[in-house]
């Protein structure tokens, strides 16, 4: 298994504060958000290597970071054709071109770079190779209001099995988020250059399972824990306060 990590935004809702750094490099604890991504990922065995990519205008800081990281893993920097925000891949096309790029063939495990979670992986892995297929990691986050035009938000069965899902909607239907963890098998990462060479929305990866829901059988597995989408200002102080 290959471990994927995005960086690749510009994160225009921070201000100033992510001017002239990239969001996944802002420090909790002294400690870029990025790194505690990294640390859950050195602790599966079967992520044999670690890809993190990031744009243009932040491959200097990410060198810099890279090589003072001391990790148990291989991990890579892959730098996106895009210097401003008019220029971005966008998630869905970040990850494509992370797995053109490297020419990758495995099962994969994909983590947005500007999230925190105290949870582990483990489980999720494991549910994935119970069910061999996609896999989102997802949370409850009680009241379905505070999803609205914020998080994709998903639709279950009893099975776990996804049957419906929205990009930041105004009125979700439901109060289970998309985590920005996501599994994809080695068998489906042809479906994931089918959706880009179609020329789909390649911004948000909540457009592109939308799409493949309709194509495979995609499963949900619900975290337990504490969750911080850091997306605004508003949020990144929220998770200085809970990850101390």
């Amino acid at each position: 298994m290959i471990g994927i990590i995005l960086a690749g935004g510009f994160a225009k809702r921070m201000g100033e504060l992510t001017q002239n750094k990239a969001k996944a490099l802002l420090e909790i604890n002294e400690k870029p958000i990025v790194q505690y991504v990294i640390e859950k990922m050195e602790k599966i065995d079967s992520i044999e290597k670690i890809y993190i990519s990031t744009n243009k205008k932040f491959e200097e800081d990410f060198t810099k970071f890279l090589s003072n990281l001391q990790s148990t893993k291989s991990v890579n920097l892959v730098i996106e054709p895009a210097a401003k925000e008019e220029e971005k891949l966008g998630s869905i096309g970040g990850l494509n071109y992370v797995i053109k790029k490297n020419n990758i063939e495995d099962d994969i495990i994909v983590v947005a770079g500007d999230n925190m979670f105290e949870f582990g992986l483990k489980e999720i892995i494991d549910y994935y190779d119970e069910k061999k297929a996609p896999i989102v990691g997802l949370l409850d986050i009680i009241d379905k209001e505070k999803a609205s035009k914020r998080l994709g938000v998903v639709e279950i069965d009893s099975d776990n099995k996804i049957t419906g899902f929205e990009e930041k909607p105004e009125f979700p239907k439901t109060s289970l988020v998309s985590t920005a963890i996501y599994i994809f098998s080695k068998d489906s990462l042809k479906l994931i250059s089918e959706y880009i060479e179609s020329s789909n929305n390649p911004d948000a990866m909540g457009f592109f399972l939308t799409w493949l829901y309709e194509k495979e059988d995609i499963y949900g597995f619900i975290f337990k824990g504490t969750w911080i989408d850091i997306g605004t200002i508003k949020t990144f102080e929220e998770a200085k306060k809970s990850f101390v």
